[in-house]
């Protein structure tokens, strides 16, 4: 890797928590590749030889049984995914695929291992990530078995909306398939929802999303701070 590239990396906390002399070993065998969109990175089953990080872009983590796929998250830069089989040295539960053009920092499983039983703060900080990614999906569980498809995608656009400044107009940040998928509906049932939504404001225009009654939207989706609150 390039000394700007260095850099760059050094930013992102979970590698920034860790010791100069951790750092470098961690860096030793590392890459930091550009992909395009998608293009998959990992499939389920295949030895965990890396960590991954997104350092720019947007990465999707499906999973698929026979004919059938679905997304399990999105993640964003400064981001770890799949972090669970590295650290039990154990195939890959899940697939990632690029959704947009992506700069992902890829640094050897075993060199993660090492660093992990070396050096305290890099171990705590892995060890926050593991949380995180479990609470993640805790909360997940508890948004598809404890809300309908109506108040899954109400809450989604209410989140998303806050997220981004509660401006009220703002593009799908993917296509509608994976929005479909990541809410745990098909697509034509994603259509039909948001035919639905109309009546609470929700307008819609290719990508482009207009929200009209947000207080109507928001009774609606009753948003849960155990649920939709990304920082509990």
């Amino acid at each position: 890797m390039r000394a700007d590239e260095i850099d760059e990396v050094r930013k992102i906390p979970l590698i920034g928590s860790a010791s100069e002399h951790s750092v470098q070993e961690l860096l030793r065998g590392a890459f930091l590749q550009r992909f395009p969109a998608h293009v998959d990175l990992v499939r389920e089953g295949d030895p965990a030889d890396f960590l991954h990080v997104v350092v720019e872009g947007q990465i999707e983590i499906f999973a698929t049984y026979r004919e059938r796929e679905t997304t399990v998250s999105v993640v964003g830069p400064g981001n770890a995914f799949i972090l669970a089989a590295v650290m039990l040295d154990k195939p890959y539960l899940k697939s990632a695929r690029v959704l947009a053009t992506s700069r992902i920092l890829m640094i050897p499983a075993q060199s993660v291992r090492e660093v992990f039983t070396s050096d305290g703060d890099f171990a705590l900080a892995l060890t926050k990530e593991l949380a995180r990614a479990y609470r993640g999906v805790v909360k997940e569980l508890k948004n598809q078995k404890l809300r309908s498809s109506l108040e899954r995608l109400a809450a989604w656009l209410v989140r998303y909306n806050t997220e981004n400044g509660s401006v009220n107009a703002f593009d799908l940040p993917f296509d509608k398939k994976v929005l479909a998928s990541r809410l745990g509906m098909a697509p034509e049932v994603l259509s039909r929802t948001f035919v639905t939504l109309q009546a609470y404001g929700v307008k819609v225009e290719g990508r482009r999303i207009l929200l009209t009654k947000v207080p109507d939207l928001t009774r609606l989706a009753e948003p849960s701070e155990l649920i939709d609150n990304p920082l509990t």
